[in-house]
């Protein structure tokens, strides 16, 4: 990238806001920092944003290559030196020394001061040139990095809409068991528990519960799609089962049973629901006991 010659006029420092000692790590630091906020993709309505993003990268390429950064503080520090001395005179001897600068310049080509100002300014334009030839792979990294931060940030937004454009906040669900007040290990119940239930199916906010209410709690999900998979696929304790309602957050057209294991739209009583755990309780049972029937039977078999 081209360094012009009038980005050479401004301080490189201050438009990176950063010390003139400032290591390249800093550099790159406080570039990121600047190109971020003024980046095109972010500022389209802003024509200033494409031209300061510019003047950064420029600034860049500049102060992260040594040879370059050092023709630059020499030039700068020159022109530094001559602003100083020239505010430090009045008025009057300001205007004599100026007149005085410009009849040795009409008699002299070169001065001291001016012949070593001018051998550095082309030192800084061999070195802009050099950069200009080779590339700068620093910048164009740091631009990449750019570039992948803006479009993380895009797709996070894309995805936090796409979850939850059916809900109006976290969905959250109610859980039931059965569970009395004296009873200290709440039914087998704990908070532990429930969140080692719970969180196979995504990220749990909250779990509250219930101080009043034995065997009830609420539980907070990130996405609606965890709390649907939890809602659809959650038995619970074997001897204890859970029932799990929407409390909150509910997608449109998933309205009906919040029991596991029941097509949209159908109903069940608590007395059918248990009746249907202990169904696949003696299901699990029957099957356990013909494995094992039939190992014993591939056992018998085999000649001693």
């Amino acid at each position: 990238m081209a360094v012009t010659k009038e980005l050479l006029q401004m301080d490189l420092y201050a438009l990176l806001g950063i010390e003139e000692k400032a290591a390249d790590k800093e550099v790159k630091k406080a570039y990121r920092q600047k190109a971020l906020s003024c980046h095109p993709d972010k500022n389209p309505d802003n024509p200033r944003a494409a031209e300061l993003f510019h003047q950064l990268s420029q600034a860049l390429e500049v102060l992260t290559d040594a040879a370059a950064r050092a023709a630059y503080d020499k030039v700068r520090k020159a022109k530094k030196q001559a602003a100083e001395r020239t505010q430090k005179l009045d008025e009057r001897r300001k205007k004599v020394k100026l007149d005085l600068e410009a009849r040795e310049q009409q008699a002299q080509a070169q001065g001291s001061e001016e012949e070593e100002e001018s051998r550095s300014s082309r030192t800084l334009e061999q070195e802009i040139e050099r950069l200009r030839e080779e590339g700068s792979r620093q910048l164009q990294e740091q631009q990449r990095l750019i570039r992948e931060q803006i479009r993380q940030e895009r797709d996070h937004r894309l995805r936090g809409k796409a979850e939850n454009i059916d809900d109006k906040g976290t969905p959250k669900l109610k859980l039931k068991w059965k569970c009395k007040k004296e009873d200290d290990p709440k039914g087998g119940y704990s908070e532990d528990v429930l969140l080692r239930l719970l969180q196979k199916y995504g990220e749990v906010l909250n779990l509250v519960l219930s101080s009043k209410k034995a065997g009830t709690a609420v539980v907070e999900f990130a996405t609606v799609k965890a709390a649907e998979l939890a809602v659809q696929n959650e038995v619970g304790l074997v001897d204890n089962p859970l029932k799990i309602s929407w409390l909150e957050g509910q997608p449109q057209g998933t309205a009906g049973s919040s029991y596991p294991g029941l097509s949209k739209g159908s109903a069940l009583s608590e007395r059918d629901y248990e009746s249907l755990v202990m169904m696949r309780m003696r299901q699990a049972a029957e099957r356990q006991q013909l494995t094992a029937r039939m190992q014993q039977e591939d056992q018998e078999g085999q000649p001693t």
